[in-house]
């Protein structure tokens, strides 16, 4: 399912498009909003960044599944014999590479439009991983859910958002010290915050997804 689902945005690039355009007019549109104080702009660079990479998340998990079941290949993917907890991984694990290139992307266009500068590009990388992969664990799973529904582009981000305020909060934070004064205490806690998270949510969304889908 990884491989399949890499190959087939390799060839169309459809969802890196798109969510790439998307999270770039985000930046450039909060960018004009907060107006020329360099201050005011390096405040709000961080929440700008993760803004824009949850609301990117959501339309690449959308997506992802929408293909399949347009296709007509839901129905066969879940009647495959093989346990539908590796289909879940599948897609997650695909959706959390694209937005690894999302946020790579993403965070530089902060760092130009906002004028902010990372005390540590690894601990950036680091921040990005760690929250890029509870967005879509977290989104993976509820697109899942909602694919087959007339109101999903709706449900989605009405059932996704309230999930992911613990990956947005530690996400942001970890951020923040990178483009301020960085403490590697109080940065650490919350990269531990959100290895935590990613962990509990990894455990209960795999073990929940197949009971999900068959309901």
């Amino acid at each position: 399912m990884l491989l399949k689902d890499l190959r087939l945005e390799g060839r169309s690039k459809d969802v890196l498009s798109t969510t790439l355009f998307f999270a770039g007019l985000v930046v450039l549109i909060m960018g004009f909003a907060f107006g020329p104080d360099t201050d005011k702009l390096r405040t709000a660079a961080a929440g700008v960044l993760w803004c824009a990479l949850a609301f990117a998340s959501v339309l690449a998990s959308g997506r992802a599944w929408a293909g399949e079941q347009e296709s007509g290949a839901l129905e066969s993917l879940l009647l495959y014999p093989a346990s539908h907890e590796w289909l879940y991984l599948g897609k997650a694990a695909a959706n959390a590479g694209l937005m690894l290139v999302l946020g790579a992307v993403t965070a530089a266009l902060t760092s130009i439009f906002f004028d902010v500068q990372y005390a540590s590009l690894g601990l950036l990388a680091l921040t990005v991983t760690l929250g890029v992969l509870g967005l879509s664990l977290v989104t993976t799973f509820y697109a899942a859910i909602t694919v087959n529904l007339r109101a999903k582009e709706a449900l989605l981000p009405v059932l996704s958002f309230p999930i992911i305020i613990p990956v947005m909060i530690g996400a942001v934070k970890s951020t923040a010290l990178l483009t301020g004064d960085l403490n590697p205490g109080d940065y650490w806690a919350w990269t531990r915050l959100l290895l935590g998270f990613d962990l509990v949510t990894l455990l209960v969304a795999t073990f929940a997804f197949p009971h999900a889908v068959e309901s």
